[in-house]
């Protein structure tokens, strides 16, 4: 099969590193890719992700028999529908189906008809009347921008101060509806469904680090490390969650028309009255992939391309019982202002401590070096027989990184190993 991956990221580099191994794969390609990628499949240039129709054009010029979609801008954007007419398959959801993402309100409103359990919640469209519903409600409560905010549009706020705050940087900022919800308590997980419209099975479990320092502190990122599997989600609880929240979404989308087919991401708050939904992601997390990939076993390509042709119930997913954990190595200001371009020295040697891979994200090459080029630079991830030893290898290996102008949390996986 002629594949070609999109995306620039760490989330990327790992679906590269795992879609190569397939015994399946005929030419790979990948747009923009990174210079990880590029180690692996044959980079695309001159062509944007939301130039759809030259896209399509150069998909049907070189053959391509399955297009794998990394992130969700283009997703919402309604990509998957332009390759579907041209008869190109796709792995990932269409644009109606992709608003599962793509709108916190769509998918508030969707559970609240299927009994989908979630936090209470109300919709605004004035600052003043929002502001009015956090008073009545009180603090801790969450306010929330609709539409994609690239993991950074939720304020957890702890006054009614500052809950009103953040309403109004949503409208000052252009948004026309905020997305005020009650403060859930427990812990959090994420959870991977594969759906194919019908079929819905479990792609493993993940816990990501949000905050930027050590200890939980700092501003919200898109992630700064996770680990594989989440402990905290059970056998008995990813069944509840399953049964609860992920096959009557799937069964909704469907019965609406707009049939899911792809990864369904689901943020989950483990609460004492059980799983609830906090959000859905219509892509495989960032860095939650990281840590997915090295311990799936199964045939990526076979498994993606089944999804995207409605025939997911036909294959069979296998999964290591080793542990994963991956560091995010970020550019210091993340996720405020930050300098790009320093070089980026150490990779190989990272590379070759035992269970270590490096996933690079934000970086270019300049002739034989590595440059920092994003926020989110590298991602220093790493597999063992048990959590411990897997975070002891991973950070052994970001130890002989030499890159000054970056830095990590030093404390991933705390949750689990605490």
């Amino acid at each position: 099969m002629n594949v070609l991956l999109l995306g620039s990221g760490g989330r990327e580099h790992a679906l590269a590193w795992k879609l190569a191994q397939s015994s399946g794969m005929g030419q790979f390609y990948a747009l923009p890719g990174n210079p990880g990628i590029a180690e692996l499949a044959e980079p695309v240039e001159g062509i944007a992700l939301s130039a759809h129709d030259t896209l399509v054009r150069w998909c049907l010029d070189h053959a391509i028999d399955l297009v794998v979609v990394g992130p969700e801008a283009p997703l919402v954007a309604g990509l998957v529908d332009r390759l579907s007419d041209a008869g190109i398959a796709a792995f990932g959801p269409t644009a109606a189906a992709a608003r599962l993402e793509g709108s916190k309100l769509f998918t508030k409103e969707l559970c609240r008809a299927n009994g989908i359990p979630t936090a209470a919640f109300g919709r605004f469209t004035k600052a003043e009347d929002a502001a009015a519903y956090v008073k009545h409600e009180g603090a801790p409560i969450v306010v929330k921008a609709d539409g994609l905010m690239a993991g950074k549009g939720v304020v957890v706020a702890q006054t009614v101060e500052e809950a009103i705050e953040a309403i109004e940087q949503v409208f000052a900022s252009g948004g026309a509806e905020v997305l005020v919800e009650a403060f859930m308590e427990g812990e959090e997980a994420s959870l991977f469904c594969l759906v194919d419209g019908e079929t819905v099975v479990s792609f493993g479990s993940a816990q990501d680090h949000k905050r930027a320092f050590d200890g939980d502190l700092g501003p919200n990122t898109g992630g700064m490390g996770a680990y594989s599997p989440a402990k905290v989600l059970t056998a008995e609880l990813e069944r509840e969650a399953i049964e609860r929240i992920v096959k009557p979404t799937a069964k909704a989308m469907a019965d609406a028309g707009t049939p899911y087919r792809g990864i369904l991401y689901a943020g989950l708050i483990l609460t004492a009255d059980g799983p609830k939904l906090i959000e859905y992601n219509c892509r495989f997390g960032d860095p939650e992939c990281q840590v997915l990939m090295p311990r799936f076993t199964g045939d990526l390509l076979e498994t993606l391309n089944a999804v995207a042709h409605g025939r997911l119930a036909e294959v069979s997913l296998t999964w290591s019982d080793a542990a994963a954990i991956t560091i995010a190595y970020a550019s210091r200001g993340y996720p405020g202002a930050h300098q790009t371009g320093s070089e980026i020295k150490g990779l190989e040697a990272a590379a070759a401590v035992e269970g270590v891979l490096v996933f690079q994200a934000g970086t270019k090459r300049l002739g034989a070096q590595i440059l920092s080029n994003g926020g989110r630079v590298l991602n220093i991830t790493a597999t063992g027989p048990t959590l411990k030893i897997a975070r002891d290898r991973a950070y052994e290996a970001a130890g002989l990184i030499d890159w000054p102008d970056g830095f990590y949390r030093r404390d991933i996986g705390w949750r689990a190993l605490g």
